[in-house]
């Protein structure tokens, strides 16, 4: 289409300069000088902070039912957890407590549920849950044999 022509860029052609010779050689352009780049200083890492001692406080408790037991043969472990809690502060305490790597911690909440019991009714609480996987071949005693 003859219409978008001038929206193309046209190549100029390329100067020559005759040589002592009588011979043309193409002029090169100079290339701009680079410059080195600037060293990028590590960021400040912060104190780590230390869990093991809340460890207690952040997990309640084991879950033990039939599916969990199940599950611990994928080295999978569930546990009760503070409903505030995160992942990472979850995966720091059991690390901390127990002495196992951490793979990937996933969680679960529980909400809360209306009972009832005759005329009286209430709510039984809900809870938060965490499924720990840790690294093959190790193993937590959660309850003592």
């Amino acid at each position: 289409m003859g219409i978008f022509d001038f929206f193309k860029k046209k190549k100029k052609p390329p100067a020559f300069v005759k040589t002592t010779a009588g011979k043309e050689k193409k002029e090169e352009k100079e290339k701009p000088e680079t410059r080195p780049l600037p060293e990028v200083k590590p960021a400040v890492k912060r104190p780590k902070k230390r869990i093991s001692g809340k460890a207690s406080q952040i997990l309640y408790s084991p879950h033990v039912t039939e599916k969990t037991t199940a599950m611990e043969g994928e080295n999978k472990y569930v546990f009760k957890v503070l409903p505030r809690t995160n992942k990472n502060e979850i995966k720091k305490a059991i690390e901390g407590l127990y002495g196992v790597d951490v793979i990937g911690v996933r969680i679960i909440n529980i909400p809360k549920r209306k009972r009832r019991l005759g005329k009286q009714k209430g709510w039984r609480k809900g809870y938060k849950k965490a499924i720990v996987k840790i690294k093959k071949g190790q193993k937590i005693e959660i309850l003592p044999r």
